[in-house]
């Protein structure tokens, strides 16, 4: 039985509810993040297109693509980062792609990235539908176009392909399709370390339904079960092969990725100029409230689980502070209570809304990148 979803929000006078307008809008809010980027890049005489698909993570990824696991650098510090730290779905589809096309493996990632950003893009629309309304899932499919970070959704990250797999698991979940959910989880287990929020969604998901129902199906069974085998899968390859059960563990730990249950967080805010570390607070706040919301929302059981994971995780670990919006991003069902305001709309509103915010999040992509760029 597919968990409970709530009635869809009444939708008048909204623009057209189809898969095809939502990966439209979509799309438009990555062309013109791109187009900006270009222009940045001319205006500066910097190389937007290197900053895609050849620097920072990109080139870990590559270089896994290209030979395999085994590279390892000692910063100044002491500190060993290790390619391991990188789960090795992403690299095999460049490989892959690079051997049957005649582009190299950084061309081959930003392929994999903006197909799987499509394919996302219509698993949130999708979700979004299925939760209130098509209309929603289209407004809900742009949101995620124009989130802060979305430039990163345009580079040869893992972003775009994993939250392809948490949407359409999340969906095969509240239509009740148990086995495709655990194989597209057991996928994204293979893409990021965050497939444990998406675990966590499915196996809770199919208590609580055990305990209504009072029975466990073969197939949800099979399901929660297929789940966290692609996660576990790369956890036991990096200890069998660094000889230690805790291994992947410490490599992440070198990368200064570690659980630490808020702690460096805290520290990091304690460490700021009096008015940065407000503004902070407040944009935590803000977050605080928007998971109010979804709750208040009441959102289906397996994507207010995947979103709240997401969250927690976040911001419970060691790493840097600039890289958790960027950690957050997967986490789509934040922007739904968004979404079901927006649709209320008309669509010349609408359509004004989402192009402001995508010339905004565009600019903010096209600073950082072609600064700092993404952490």
């Amino acid at each position: 039985m597919s968990p409970d979803r709530p009635p869809p929000s009444p939708d008048v006078r909204q623009v057209p509810d189809s898969p095809a307008v939502a990966l439209g809008g979509y799309a438009a809010t990555r062309v013109i993040g791109l187009a900006i980027l270009a222009l940045a890049a001319v205006a500066t005489g910097k190389d937007g297109l290197h900053r895609l698909s050849g620097r920072w993570d990109s080139v870990w990824y590559v270089r896994i693509a290209e030979n395999g696991y085994g590279y390892q650098v000692t910063l100044p510090n002491g500190s060993v980062h290790s390619d391991l730290a990188f789960f090795p779905l992403f690299p095999a589809l460049e490989r892959a792609l690079s051997t049957v096309l005649p582009v190299d493996a950084a061309t081959a990632g930003l392929l994999v990235s903006w197909a799987a950003s499509l394919a996302a893009a219509w698993g949130i629309y999708a979700v979004g539908s299925h939760v209130a309304g098509r209309p929603t899932g289209v407004v809900l499919a742009v949101l995620w176009g124009v989130y802060p970070t979305a430039f990163v959704q345009s580079m040869a990250y893992t972003e775009t392909l994993f939250t392809a797999l948490a949407a359409w698991s999340i969906l095969a979940v509240l239509r009740g399709r148990w086995i495709l959910a655990g194989a597209l989880c057991a996928f994204a287990g293979l893409t990021r370390p965050t497939a444990a929020a998406l675990i966590a969604a499915i196996g809770i998901t199919a208590l609580v339904t055990v305990v209504r129902e009072r029975k466990l199906p073969a197939r949800m069974a099979a399901g929660v079960l297929l789940a966290p085998l692609g996660w576990l899968a790369y956890i036991v390859y990096v200890g069998v092969r660094e000889s230690s059960p805790t291994a992947y563990f410490d490599v992440q730990a070198a990368w200064g990725n570690s659980i630490d249950g808020g702690v460096a967080l805290a520290r990091f805010i304690w460490g700021l100029p009096p008015p940065a570390a407000l503004g902070l607070c407040a944009v935590l706040v803000l977050l605080g409230w928007l998971v109010a919301l979804c709750v208040r929302q009441k959102q289906p059981l397996p994507l207010l689980v995947y979103t709240i994971a997401v969250v927690v995780i976040s911001l419970i670990g060691a790493a840097y502070f600039g890289s958790r919006p960027r950690l957050m991003m997967p986490a789509f069902g934040l922007l739904l209570p968004a979404a079901v305001a927006l649709v209320r709309l008309r669509p010349r509103n609408q359509v004004l809304v989402l192009a402001g915010l995508a010339l905004a999040s565009g600019a903010y992509g096209a600073f950082t990148l072609l600064g700092s760029g993404p952490p």
